[in-house]
């Protein structure tokens, strides 16, 4: 009884919680943003200890690891950075690419981390990969049968559509789960690497530290963003059914 008591509130609240959850979402969204720009701006400002651009650092990574059919090219636009293991590019924002600030080091390194992580088999990413075409399906679908769904349930009762949604949704919230230690562990890789190279000293150290973590926090809020979010559909989900 006590449990159904709880469960009933919170059905009866889900209205409110939608608004908590999507009013905090938000907020939290935007200061990890605005640190993140603010960490970026200060650091790219930061030379490196040894002066490399960001093109130079990823290629001497890769060497090191013995990666040879990695290429490192210069793409556009902001923040931008990532590795595509379908093609097995590093693919650095112009920014990054020509820059020798410890912010660009660093963010070389890391998404050289990602390379060394897909030569080394490591199982998140291997994971995190292979969800990656039914995630896409899923977030191409999802809003649409969460809308309709909701929609059904008002009108008819019938929780079938809403309920596919919501596991398409369930998707989405563990591939955003997977994806941290993805990034953490790559941020580590980055990090040890150029320490280990000496291509940073105590102070860059903890720079090129402090700004990967930064956007290590961006990950962190997107997940519990889509955890909350998910929460609030089964709420909903479940107060159709005691209906």
């Amino acid at each position: 009884m006590r449990d159904n008591s709880i469960l009933d509130m919170m059905l009866s609240s889900s209205y409110a919680i939608y608004w908590i959850i999507f009013i905090g979402s938000a907020a939290v969204s935007w200061l990890v943003q605005w640190n993140l720009q603010r960490k970026y701006k200060r650091y790219s400002q930061v030379r490196g200890f040894k002066g490399l651009t960001g093109r130079e650092v990823a290629e001497k990574m890769l060497s090191d690891h013995g990666i040879n059919d990695v290429r490192v090219v210069c793409g556009q636009g902001h923040l931008t950075d990532h590795y595509d293991p379908v093609r097995k590019v590093v693919n650095l924002s112009p920014e990054i690419f020509s820059n020798d600030s410890i912010m660009a080091e660093a963010v070389a390194a890391h998404e050289c981390g990602h390379a060394v992580q897909h030569a080394v088999a490591y199982a998140p990413l291997t994971l995190r990969t292979k969800m990656v075409p039914t995630v896409s399906f899923a977030s191409r679908w999802m809003q649409w049968l969460l809308l309709i769904g909701m929609i059904a349930i008002s009108y008819t009762g019938d929780p079938t559509i809403l309920t596919i949604g919501v596991v398409l949704f369930s998707l989405t919230t563990i591939f955003a789960f997977i994806t941290l230690p993805v990034e953490i562990n790559a941020s580590q890789r980055a990090v040890a690497w150029l320490d280990q190279r000496g291509y940073t000293d105590n102070t860059t150290h903890d720079a090129a530290s402090d700004a990967l973590h930064a956007a290590a926090y961006t990950y962190v809020a997107a997940a519990l963003s889509s955890l909350g979010t998910l929460f609030y559909y089964v709420l909903m989900l479940l107060g159709s059914r005691r209906q």
